[in-house]
């Protein structure tokens, strides 16, 4: 049996979701502005599920989407605050659980085509990840979408010195390939050695297309696993800048069906597994119950 790290699930949508305002480009990160409350609260709720590990509430607090709401002045005292409201979860929960760090698409999730330039995106992701490290013990780059985002992110994370997971973001429809159209197999050869990397992931993806680059993560030679998210499929005209509004949910994707994807995974080999968008506590809740019912034991990192 096997020790498996228990991430939490979407912070987004669950956020939005649990939220009294209407959602804006800013996603999660206008909750983290006018309801902190509630994004405490859903970290517990996640740890109170199962999660062994929560990520801080950041995936939209970037310079380049700051700056389209008008709010590139507030980097720093929002990462902050998405930090310590994590924090402050952890310690009234009393839980032992990491915390990741979140690196995110820089001007927005799925577009390639949108991502600047390996030098200019390092300044961006150290600057987030300077501000992130005195909190965290983790950083997640996030839904990279193409070997050059991903270069960016790891470049930058590794000038705090802390383990670095990198995840992945492939085709809805074939899970080979990232959404650049690169190979999943070019993605880790491109990226092997790369300082402080600890972990590789799949991440916001269908879980079916999870299923088909598991075999490829499984010959990364580090700790690999995934979190999958719960949309239909992610539309060619969601641009950066766009509303979570434009994208489906899918219905059929309950937490015992999540359950049954996240299972396998870890029959794979996946020793870090959990959800992205769409995917709630429930969800979490019910894959704690299959691993333990299956033997496995849930940590909080593999030392």
């Amino acid at each position: 049996m096997s020790s498996i790290i228990l991430l939490d699930g979407g912070m987004g949508q669950e956020l939005v979701r649990r939220s009294p305002d209407s959602v804006t480009q800013l996603w999660g990160g206008a909750v983290l502005r006018d309801h902190p409350q509630i994004v405490g609260q859903l970290h517990q709720d996640f740890i109170r599920a199962g999660s062994t590990a929560i990520t801080v509430n950041a995936y939209s607090l970037s310079r380049p989407r700051l700056a389209r709401d008008n709010q590139e002045n507030t980097l720093q005292t929002m990462q902050t605050r998405a930090c310590e409201i994590a924090v402050t979860a952890i310690d009234e929960t009393g839980a032992n659980v990491m915390l990741t760090g979140c690196l995110p698409p820089l001007n927005g999730s799925y577009h390639p085509d949108s991502v600047p330039a390996v030098e200019e995106a390092a300044k961006q992701f150290a600057e987030i990840a300077a501000l992130q490290a005195p909190f965290v013990d983790v950083l997640i780059c996030e839904t990279m979408s193409s070997i050059k985002e991903a270069q960016g992110a790891l470049t930058g994370a590794k000038t705090v010195g802390k383990p670095i997971w990198l995840a992945l973001t492939t085709d809805d429809d074939d899970g080979t390939k990232l959404r650049s159209g690169e190979t999943l197999i070019d993605a880790l050869i491109a990226v092997k050695g790369a300082e402080n990397l600890a972990a590789i992931l799949i991440n916001c993806t269908r879980p079916e297309a999870v299923d088909q680059g598991m075999p490829i993560l499984a010959t990364c030679g580090l700790p690999f696993g995934a979190y999958a998210n719960g949309f239909t499929k992610i539309a060619t005209n969601y641009l950066p800048g766009a509303t979570v509004e434009e994208l489906s949910t899918r219905t059929d994707l309950n937490p015992e069906a999540y359950a049954d994807f996240a299972l396998g995974w870890v029959a794979a080999g996946a020793t870090i597994i959990g959800g992205c968008c769409e995917v709630g506590p429930a969800h979490i809740a019910h894959i704690a119950q299959r691993l333990d019912a299956a033997g496995h034991t849930l940590v909080k990192d593999f030392s």
